[in-house]
């Protein structure tokens, strides 16, 4: 099977609910001293609740579609190679988080998410982010909008904020922790032209409030698949303008080069001079 239907995308959304249940929130506000390892740093953390949800969702994910390519944040950790021309195949290729913000999920912070994005032919044609804690989603499928679902089902259109106009009116996210000298200084500092900043530590939870109208922009360095593929697919069908910093296009393959998602292509701009240039 190369293509999803909306019984597909109503499948996904509840395997990430079911998995949620199962795997995360018993475990949520409940890891004993074992159950939390450090992968790259201090600030970089795994959780069996990581491990058993990826586990999860792979395994049912190849049971439903057993020609699919699944690419797992823990599972590329074990072996990198897995990212090796992955995006390029003409099967379905599911790309997951199983927790966004596991930082947050680790210090007992109620602000992480699943993520999962479809990738087909080198390009992301849907995406879903569940919230265990609110338990409901924002997901998009390319060229039909973006939606928030609720628990019981209701649905509504996300759309993002009106633009600003001026950096100086607009709220917004930057990650700039992963970033080298100078330029981590440099965002860092910019940051207060803007009229506030959130950091909430999870691109779940960050690209959700841009796609529902809340903050204007989001600025990451870090370009890993699972972590932007399915937010970036959202904020641009809720009307936003996403492109990496130099302003070419975010593909699925991309790996580098950071990524900057805001309202328009104007605001785009103004935040890109701003934080970077500034």
């Amino acid at each position: 099977m190369t293509t999803l239907s909306s019984t597909d995308i109503d499948w996904l959304a509840t395997l990430l609910a079911e998995v949620a249940q199962t795997e995360i929130m018993p475990r949520f506000r409940n890891l004993g001293a074992g159950d939390v390892q450090q992968k790259t740093s201090a600030a970089d953390l795994v959780t069996e609740a990581d491990v058993g949800a990826e586990r999860a969702i792979t395994a049912a994910l190849l049971k439903r579609f057993p020609d699919c390519v699944v690419i797992g944040e823990e599972a590329v950790a074990d072996t990198p190679a897995l990212l090796d021309g992955w995006s390029n195949t003409d099967k379905l290729a599911f790309v997951i988080d199983p927790i966004d913000g596991t930082f947050n999920f680790a210090s007992g912070v109620a602000s992480f998410g699943v993520m999962l994005a479809v990738v087909k032919n080198g390009e992301t044609i849907a995406g879903i982010i569940h919230d265990p804690v609110g338990k409901d989603w924002i997901m998009a499928q390319k060229g039909s909008g973006a939606v928030l679902r609720r628990a019981d089902g209701q649905t509504s259109a996300l759309k993002v904020a009106e633009p600003r106009g001026a950096v100086d009116r607009m709220i917004g996210s930057a990650s700039w922790q992963y970033m080298d000298e100078p330029a981590r200084s440099r965002v860092a500092g910019n940051l207060g032209k803007c009229l506030g900043s959130v950091a909430y530590r999870c691109a779940a939870q960050e690209y959700r409030l841009l796609a529902s109208g809340h903050i204007h922009f989001a600025l990451y360095h870090k370009l890993m698949p699972w972590d932007h593929l399915a937010g970036s697919l959202i904020t641009v069908e809720a009307g936003g303008h996403l492109r990496r910093l130099d302003g070419s296009p975010y593909l699925p393959a991309h790996l580098d080069g950071g990524v900057l998602a805001a309202t328009d292509a104007d605001s785009w701009h103004m935040v890109r001079e701003a934080l970077l240039q500034g």
